[in-house]
């Protein structure tokens, strides 16, 4: 077994669909004692047939474990959350996986369990659904999200560790509300661009020409749309407030370019083409530098808190977090100030 930089040796995942499945299968890979629950008895009895232990029983599934990775759909966490904190130890690091963590975080803090529990979500998926679409391989170098809490730093240092070892993970951490309104301009409205794409060739008259005609560009435009229905609602009606004002500020965009387009103004297309095409290289060029940074395992958080929290404002991650000597190191890469 690879030794564990954040001492998490036993693992357990519940709720093992894509990205469950996906998350059990690396730590397996990796050398962790894991086991699997999945509310649904086809999918334990699967998980079994690949020679992991899927117990019938959560409480079985939780017992004695280091970390629990909470992976159900996002309308259910809030009660499981509830439900494994009440059967793991007390020692035990909570985390979950979901697109959304502003009502989590709130449902956790109103509980009592935000020194336990580390809102997370790593930013990979697949069109696929279920267990049986499941990679080892699905979440190898994510940005993964963790929201670091003064009550809960500790938590935080050892499941960074985990998944920058077993993940390779890039971890950016945020705040919970600081996440909901990145992911909604990065991921949700980008769900919502794509249905609005596919479902208006759906209907059109064009249909089958459009199909016919169809290269990268309506690929990748529409690529997120194959993602099963029930599972994109969820996500949207989980962070609809920051949806909505992120919509609207890509609809206005849009607005700017089709008033351009109905007066013939050629020069105000490209200028906003242009400023659009810079994200875009700046996304495929983006150059980050690493540093570390030390503080004292048992000082006052307030600084390393914001340290971690102004890293993730700024589109930095972390690849590293190490305890030893009663000190933490955090490798950190910062994006590289403009020339």
């Amino acid at each position: 077994m690879v030794e564990r930089p954040g001492g998490l040796r036993r693992a357990a995942v519940v709720g093992t669909g894509l990205i469950g499945g996906s998350v059990l299968l690396r730590l397996r890979e990796a050398g962790l004692d894991v086991t699997g629950w999945d509310p649904d008895a086809a999918t334990r009895a699967q998980g079994r047939a690949w020679g992991v232990a899927f117990p019938d029983e959560l409480p079985e599934a939780v017992r004695d474990r280091d970390v629990v990775f909470l992976c159900g759909p996002l309308s259910r966490l809030p009660q499981t959350l509830l439900a494994v904190a009440g059967l793991a130890g007390g020692d035990c690091v909570l985390t979950d996986v979901g697109s959304t963590k502003g009502g989590i975080a709130d449902f956790a803090a109103a509980h009592g369990l935000t020194g336990r529990f580390v809102p997370g979500h790593p930013m990979a998926g697949a069109e696929r659904a279920g267990l049986a679409a499941a990679d080892a391989g699905l979440l190898d170098a994510a940005a993964w999200v963790l929201c670091p809490t003064a009550a809960g730093l500790d938590r935080f240092r050892a499941l960074a560790a985990l998944v920058v070892d077993v993940f390779g993970a890039r971890v950016v951490p945020m705040t919970p509300d600081a996440h909901d309104a990145a992911a909604a301009l990065a991921s949700h409205v980008p769900h919502l661009l794509a249905g609005s794409l596919a479902g208006a060739v759906a209907d059109a008259g064009v249909r089958d020409a459009v199909l016919g005609l169809a290269a990268g560009s309506f690929r990748d435009g529409t690529r997120v749309a194959g993602t099963p229905a029930a599972r994109t609602a969820d996500m949207l009606l989980n962070n609809r407030a920051q949806v909505l004002d992120q919509l609207a500020r890509v609809t206005g965009f849009l607005d700017q370019l089709a008033a351009a387009l109905r007066a013939g103004d050629a020069a105000a297309l490209v200028g906003h083409y242009q400023r659009a095409r810079e994200l875009r290289l700046t996304l495929l060029d983006r150059a980050l530098s690493p540093a570390d940074r030390q503080f004292p395992v048992d000082g006052a958080v307030a600084e390393e808190l914001a340290y971690l929290l102004g890293l993730g404002a700024a589109g930095g991650h972390l690849t590293g977090c190490r305890v030893a000597g009663g000190t933490v190191t955090y490798t950190g890469h910062l994006p590289a100030a403009p020339a």
